[in-house]
């Protein structure tokens, strides 16, 4: 899952559109068994992935190789408010949250805070924010229905036992924080982190 996620941190400090959206489509497929609210953002998260594959791949496709191009083009476009810009935003508070969600399932102790609590701090924190009340409402009720922390390790990693699980876990949530460092620096320094 990480593979692309790391080769789309491009070494002069951009971020590679199509090996980002190659790491969404990972994500989304290992996201989705993980239980119903999470495979439920997983297919939000699928059709955001589309929406900007069709930008990367369209007629415009020399100004969507990287954020960087895609955010300045469409500045000088004056199309940032129904744009790839945005639909990017959106993603990444996503990963945000999937990344949060990692790590706090990597890293809870047995008799701790249960995966469904960890994860619902996480959306509290990535994306509750920007989402209305009754979404924020549903969103609560639905983490409660999370399976457990050991449950959500044996569906992350089938094959493995409960410390190669976290370990895995461990590194891919480190691998999306460094995207998500390297966006989050891209989008403010293009004014961008408050289009959605």
């Amino acid at each position: 899952m990480t593979r692309s996620f790391r080769a789309s941190l491009k070494p002069e400090g951009d971020v590679e559109l199509s090996r980002y959206l190659a790491g969404w489509r990972e994500l989304t497929r290992f996201l989705t068994p993980l239980g119903s609210i999470v495979a439920f953002a997983a297919s939000e998260a699928f059709i955001k992935v589309t929406a900007l594959e069709a930008r990367v791949q369209g007629p415009d496709a020399a100004h969507y190789t990287s954020l960087a191009t895609m955010a300045a083009w469409e500045q000088r476009a004056g199309s940032a408010q129904a744009s790839g810009s945005r639909t990017l935003l959106l993603l990444h508070r996503a990963l945000r949250w999937s990344q949060l969600c990692l790590q706090r399932v990597a890293t809870g102790t047995l008799g701790g805070p249960d995966a469904g609590v960890q994860c619902g701090d996480a959306y509290r924190t990535a994306l509750a924010p920007h989402h209305p009340w009754l979404i924020r409402q549903a969103a609560r009720l639905a983490f409660l229905a999370l399976p457990s922390r050991g449950r959500l390790l044996e569906l992350a990693c089938p094959a493995a036992g409960e410390a190669d699980a976290r370990a895995a876990l461990a590194r891919a949530a480190g691998v999306l924080e460094q995207v998500y460092n390297r966006t989050q620096d891209l989008l403010a320094r293009h004014s961008l982190l408050q289009l959605a």
